[in-house]
């Protein structure tokens, strides 16, 4: 059966925060198969989309998806910011923590490279 981009979106927001419903309980809720629903998340993430694997809490999102949430952020305003977060069930303050992890991410790998440099004897 094909289904409208309307339709497949309202059906992906239902796996989202504030709903954090199952595939499981969304399939069997709009007789849809979970494979097919799987099948849609993948290629919405895939198309850059921000649409985390299956946690309640967005602390357990991967490092991928936090990174993604950091992205869309980037340039919105403190009142943008704070709309994007109750939409997705964050918190202002995970984003600010996430960013500050990103940027760190280049600064901890930059001196282990240049530990490894120092062993090895190059400049």
């Amino acid at each position: 059966m094909k289904y409208s981009d309307e339709r497949r979106e309202a059906i992906l927001k239902k796996l989202l925060p504030p709903h954090n419903r199952t595939v499981a309980e969304v399939a069997q809720e709009e007789g849809i198969s979970a494979a097919t629903l799987y099948t849609w998340h993948k290629k919405a993430r895939q198309a850059g989309r921000l649409l985390p694997d299956q946690s309640d809490d967005p602390e357990g999102w991967s490092s991928q998806d936090k990174f993604h949430a950091v992205l869309e952020t980037a340039a919105l305003s403190e009142a943008e910011r704070a709309e994007y977060c109750r939409q997705r069930g964050l918190y202002p303050e995970q984003i600010q923590r996430w960013r500050a992890s990103c940027e760190g991410a280049n600064d901890r790998s930059d001196a282990a490279s240049k530990q490894v440099s120092y062993r090895s004897g190059r400049p």
